[in-house]
């Protein structure tokens, strides 16, 4: 069969920042916050194709991430990784076999690891589940726990790579945008019915979830409050040790490293603020930062940067 070039095919976007705030605002219509946990400046990109009814993309993050993540309305999202290396998603550890998916009536959060690409393929749930029904096929509850992750064949899962990378670098030669969706929808629903499966969740893992949650829920209501690991104990109702290994089994870091992490990112974010005008100081003081040079020293180490040139490059330019 002979193609032609169609004009009508998607055009490639490419988005590239050193703003990790920017590299989650960069997502059609997804609504997310990511924190960076690892140390150093941050790269990012995203190559991406817009169709009436999807959004396909390859993102790349240079840094450790934690993603808070919602994906635009009415939608069902798979993401693949390009290498299966340490990444989570609500806490759960994605192996070589498995792909993740969440539909936008579920938040979810991933910790991802440096030097990561994912391949994430959004499509309109009503016509996914459309074409499952014209096909007589049987989608399973994408909403339930386990379905964040599912296991499919590993030569399944490369193919679906090799395909996604052929239409963001190549666009299937100017396949016109209707073709080109209809194979993604036929991707997804692929990967969704063909031999996919559940992963079983250990049953300590919920305990471990509810603890690490109640935490960040604590800390989102009283964000510049001074607490320490006691108190958290107290809140939550276990030991130290309990604590402990719930976060680093959860988010893969110690929660005193989780709160000082947090806190940093909020104190780049303020200070990232137009015409911010409070002194540095007081900003890190406010966030329970009071000793200036471990600060200065923190935050350097965590960014690239130092927090005064963070807040020279955020104002605007003066006339």
């Amino acid at each position: 069969m002979e193609h032609h070039i169609n004009q009508c095919a998607p055009q490639k976007s490419v988005v590239t920042t050193n703003d990790i705030d920017e590299q989650a605002h960069n997502l059609t219509q997804w609504q997310q916050v990511y924190d960076q946990v690892s140390n150093g400046s941050f790269y990012g990109c995203i190559e991406g194709l817009d169709y009436p009814e999807a959004h396909l993309f390859k993102e790349f993050t240079q840094r450790a991430l934690r993603q808070q993540c919602n994906i635009a309305p009415e939608s069902i999202w798979l993401g693949i990784p390009r290498f299966s290396d340490q990444s989570k998603i609500n806490g759960l550890p994605v192996d070589t076999h498995e792909f993740m998916c969440r539909s936008s009536d579920c938040d979810f959060e991933l910790m991802t690891p440096e030097q990561f690409t994912i391949y994430g393929l959004v499509i309109n749930k009503q016509i996914l589940f459309t074409m499952a029904e014209i096909q007589g096929l049987s989608l399973k509850s994408l909403m339930s726990q386990g379905a964040e992750r599912l296991s499919t064949k590993p030569m399944q899962l490369n193919q679906t790579r090799f395909m996604i990378e052929s239409l963001i670098n190549q666009g299937e030669l100017g396949l016109h945008t209707a073709l080109q969706q209809d194979m993604l929808s036929t991707l997804a629903l692929n990967l969704l019915t063909h031999e996919s499966s559940k992963q079983e969740v250990a049953p300590s893992y919920q305990h471990r979830l509810a603890v690490v949650e109640k935490v960040k829920e604590f800390l989102h209501d009283y964000p510049q409050q001074a607490v320490t690991i006691t108190q958290l104990c107290e809140l939550t109702f276990v030991s130290r040790r309990t604590l402990q290994y719930s976060f680093e089994s959860i988010l893969g870091i110690n929660p005193l490293r989780f709160l000082r992490l947090t806190r940093l990112n909020n104190v780049r974010r303020q200070l990232k603020q137009p015409d911010q005008d409070t002194p540095i100081s007081v900003i890190a003081a406010n966030w329970g930062f009071w000793h200036a040079g471990q600060f200065t020293k923190d935050y350097t180490q965590l960014f690239g940067e130092n927090p005064s040139h963070t807040l020279k490059r955020y104002q605007p330019a003066q006339p």
